[in-house]
C-alpha cells in the first residue's frame, strides 16, 4: 500500500469506558479502519487527562480511574480519511476528533535510505 507524502492525521480522543455494541469503542474504531483498509491505526493510553466535563482521570495509585483517556491516531490520504469520518460520526457519542495535515517521510518496511 502506498501512502501519499501529503496526508492527513485523524486523532480521536475518548475514554476507555466508551463502548459500542458491547465492545470497547476504540476497538470498534480500529477494526472499522482496518476493514476499510486505512493505512494503519494506533491506540495510545494516557495516564492522566480531562475533557469537557473537567473531571480528572488518572492512573495514580491513590486515585485509580477506570476511565483513562485514549487517543486513536490514523494517517492516510485526505480522501480516505474523509470517507472514514462519515463512518466514524455515527459511532461516536462524545469525544473529540481532530484533523491535521502531515508530511509522510516513511511508510512500510523497505530499506532506510
Amino acid at each position: 500500500m502506498q501512502l501519499p507524502a501529503d496526508a492527513v492525521l485523524l486523532r480521536i480522543f475518548l475514554g476507555e469506558t466508551d463502548h459500542r455494541d458491547g465492545k470497547p469503542l476504540y476497538e470498534a474504531i480500529v477494526l472499522k479502519a482496518r476493514e476499510l483498509q486505512l493505512a494503519g491505526a494506533t491506540v495510545l493510553r494516557g495516564p492522566m487527562g480531562y475533557g469537557h466535563s473537567s473531571h480528572l482521570h488518572t492512573a495514580k495509585i491513590l486515585r485509580l480511574s477506570a476511565d483513562l483517556p485514549l487517543v486513536i491516531e490514523i494517517v492516510d490520504s485526505e480522501d480516505k480519511i474523509n470517507a472514514f469520518l462519515r463512518v466514524l460520526d455515527p459511532m461516536m457519542g462524545s469525544g473529540l476528533v481532530t484533523l491535521e495535515r502531515v508530511k509522510v517521510l516513511r511508510y512500510g518496511n523497505g530499506p532506510v535510505a
